[in-house]
């Protein structure tokens, strides 16, 4: 094969290999949907092999799950936008999985498949507000049309490089965004002692420290948990939380409570502010 074709396959290709992503062209008009949701996922050194495994697994196993798709299914047009992102230092952002359509399982499906598939980006410090700066970048690449666009951060560590937090929060907040947060305590990490201890569970806990430097916009909280063996369940009502976005009903007749402030709680299972998951 000619080598100036190759770059034609490659595109081709990838193509090929994102099957429910949805991104308007030029000439076609850009699809509406009920929220753009960009999931920033933090893989800093902190996280080791094993918890990144339990927080990607994690993030798959809420994107296909019925709950998610039946809360989505409620909205107006039935319909949200999702993108994910992995985030380390200063420098190192990355789109894992590009903007996708998500209506009904084989999105979801779909989705998930791409992002199991996909390497770890990296492995690096934790610069929390070049990840919110570079998500939110994204909401001009999406193709869709909302008026509800949401950063969920997840992290287990305090942002220790790159822009400060609240600068970049402050940003996104007052262009439109809402940033949402999911705190992992790392009990490997804290028991470590130090820096590392530090850094993973400082003084208040991770929780008030994204409360208090990283969430941001109308009805933003945080969804605190005790270890990544909870990541799965907590990112699921989180999720339905966000995308129920006040709606009284959802999840196959469930009644929903949002409340905005400090800490989402989602029936009938509210999430305790000590960091718990009951």
């Amino acid at each position: 094969m000619r080598r100036e074709f190759w770059p034609l396959c490659c595109v081709l290709l990838l193509a090929i290999a994102a099957p429910g992503a949805h991104r308007a062209g030029a000439d076609e008009p850009a699809v509406a949907v009920d929220a753009a949701v960009v999931l920033a996922a933090d893989v800093s050194r902190s996280i080791d092999d094993g918890e990144f495994a339990l927080q990607r697994h994690g993030y798959a196993e809420a994107i296909q799950d019925q709950k998610l798709i039946d809360a989505i299914s409620t909205g107006l047009r039935g319909a949200i936008a999702l993108a994910y992102v992995e985030w380390a230092g200063e420098s190192e952002q990355k789109q894992v999985v590009d903007w996708a359509l998500i209506r009904n399982p084989a999105d979801a499906r779909a989705f998930a498949t791409a992002l199991t598939a996909a390497p770890r980006a990296f492995v690096g410090r934790t610069a929390i507000g070049s990840a919110i700066d570079f998500s939110f970048g994204l909401f001009n690449e999406t193709g869709f049309t909302t008026d509800r666009r949401i950063i969920d951060v997840s992290g287990d560590g305090t942002s220790n490089q790159g822009r400060a937090v609240t600068a970049a929060r402050d940003t996104a907040v007052e262009a439109g965004a809402v940033i949402n947060g999911l705190t992992i305590f790392n009990r490997r990490a804290a028991a470590v002692g130090g820096y590392l201890a530090l850094h993973t569970n400082p003084p208040g806990g991770l929780a008030q420290y994204y409360r208090d430097n990283v969430i941001g916009g109308k009805g933003a909280f945080v969804v605190p948990i005790d270890d990544f063996n909870s990541f799965a369940d907590a990112l699921l009502r989180k999720l339905v939380n966000e995308i129920a976005g006040g709606r009284s009903t959802c999840c196959n007749g469930q009644r929903v409570r949002v409340v905005g402030g400090s800490s989402g709680l989602l029936q009938p299972r509210p999430l305790q502010e000590g960091g718990s998951v009951p």
